[in-house]
């Protein structure tokens, strides 16, 4: 073999030339289509845009309605405890008026015990159920305003020169009078009972059940007078709210208030007694 003959394959000792490396191609998708994406991106797409679908619109749905019953609920619960803000007064004038209520229902209790003793112990069971029937027939008329009534209680005079007293005012007073364990009340020449109702009256006044009474309004009230003249001169209340409109207020304390005013004892159209 000549020296110009060269082997067709190289001797093992030589070296082939060094290729450069070819950048790294992302990786093809199936059927040459677009690159497949890693990882990372595939989270990124999946995250954004978001993607709503109905069940999950329902479920946050329900989740906003349940956290807006939770916020309902804790709100009412924090003003039902507004009585952590109030002043040291009224809170003393709040659970007087309970102890008063409280004794007052105690002392309703113990007199309904001694009627039933009284009739279980009674001779004559029939003459005491009938003096008994006469006395809470006494009460009820004293409550209807069928009867006059007298006792220990206070009067309430207004004085308004300007004509500012209006219906919602006057209303106020007697609700107060009533809290605070009021028996019987009489404005001007009205008597009030549960059903009575006020309203403006045209020209000024105020009307009660619908008869026009005018300044000076008076009330007479039965009741226990520590308890009655307290609940009026409390701060904020009836006596303060009525001198913001330049009233003359006169509350008085005395031994024997009558209420003579009367209303006349209605028929009930359809209600009987069902020991009839």
């Amino acid at each position: 073999m000549s020296a110009d003959d060269k082997p067709e394959f190289p001797l093992r000792g030589e070296l082939p030339a060094e290729v450069p490396a070819a950048e790294p191609e992302a990786p093809a998708g199936p059927a040459g289509g677009r690159p497949r994406l890693t990882g990372r991106q595939r989270l990124v797409k999946g995250l954004w845009p978001p993607r709503v679908t109905r069940p999950q619109l329902i479920v946050a749905l329900l989740l906003f309605v349940l956290g807006l019953g939770l916020a309902i609920q804790v709100r009412s619960n924090n003003d039902s405890s507004a009585l952590r803000g109030a002043r040291q007064e009224d809170l003393v004038r709040i659970l007087d008026e309970l102890d008063d209520r409280t004794e007052r229902l105690e002392e309703e209790k113990r007199g309904l015990e001694e009627q039933r003793t009284g009739l279980e112990n009674s001779s004559d069971q029939a003459e005491e159920a009938r003096k008994q029937t006469v006395e809470r027939e006494r009460q009820l008329g004293i409550l209807a305003g069928t009867v006059a009534a007298q006792g220990p209680g206070i009067t309430l005079a207004i004085e308004d020169k300007k004509g500012a007293i209006e219906a919602d005012m006057l209303l106020d007073a007697i609700q107060e009078l009533r809290a605070a364990g009021a028996e019987a009340i009489q404005v001007n020449d009205v008597r009030v009972v549960a059903s009575t109702h006020l309203s403006d009256a045209g020209g000024g006044g105020v009307r009660v059940d619908g008869r026009k009474v005018g300044a000076p309004y008076l009330f007479k009230v039965i009741g226990k007078p520590h308890d009655l003249e307290p609940a009026l001169n409390i701060p904020g209340g009836v006596v303060q709210t009525l001198e913001k409109e330049q009233a003359t207020v006169t509350v008085t304390r005395s031994e024997k208030i009558v209420v003579s005013a009367l209303r006349p004892a209605k028929q009930p159209d359809y209600a009987r007694s069902s020991s009839e």
